[in-house]
């Protein structure tokens, strides 16, 4: 059974390992202290990043405008506006159903997944993923990175 049809028939994907040459990963950076030293810490951290389960990770402030990332083929203003969205409706989720503060925001689509942490008060960290990673695999990377990213910011 081919990927696609065991995908459409309703199994968990598998992560395929091989020589497939993603698109170069850009790398972009905002303006003002606050930036400089977030595209230092991710351009410390990116090296330590699973790239078979992780293709891009991009901060963001917590009004939607972006501080730096590395991605591939996306609008990184759109994204960091709407995981400024995102996280700001899983704060009146997550008190509205009494369960405390939100850690994170997930989604998953057929090509992939997203994430949204909070890196400190005013800053977030969106982790994106491959398609072929399941969603646990994804979470674990995708906390591993933001551990990376507060560990490299505290020093």
């Amino acid at each position: 059974m081919s990927t696609d049809a065991a995908h459409t028939a309703g199994a968990l994907p598998m992560r395929r390992r091989g020589a497939t040459a993603p698109a170069p990963a850009i790398a972009r950076q905002g303006t003002g202290h606050n930036a400089r030293k977030m595209t230092e810490a991710l351009q410390r951290v990116h090296g330590d990043i699973d790239t078979i389960s992780i293709n891009g990770v991009l901060v963001a402030t917590r009004d939607g405008l972006v501080l730096c990332g590395i991605t591939r083929d996306i609008e990184d203003d759109g994204v960091a506006a709407m995981a400024a969205a995102a996280a700001g409706l899983a704060s009146q989720f997550t008190s509205q159903a009494r369960v405390g503060t939100p850690r994170a925001v997930f989604f998953e689509g057929e090509s992939g997944q997203v994430g949204v942490f909070g890196v400190d008060d005013d800053t977030l960290l969106v982790v994106l993923g491959e398609r072929d990673t399941t969603m646990g695999m994804f979470n674990v990377r995708a906390k591993q990175a933001l551990s990376l990213l507060q560990e490299a910011l505290a020093a």
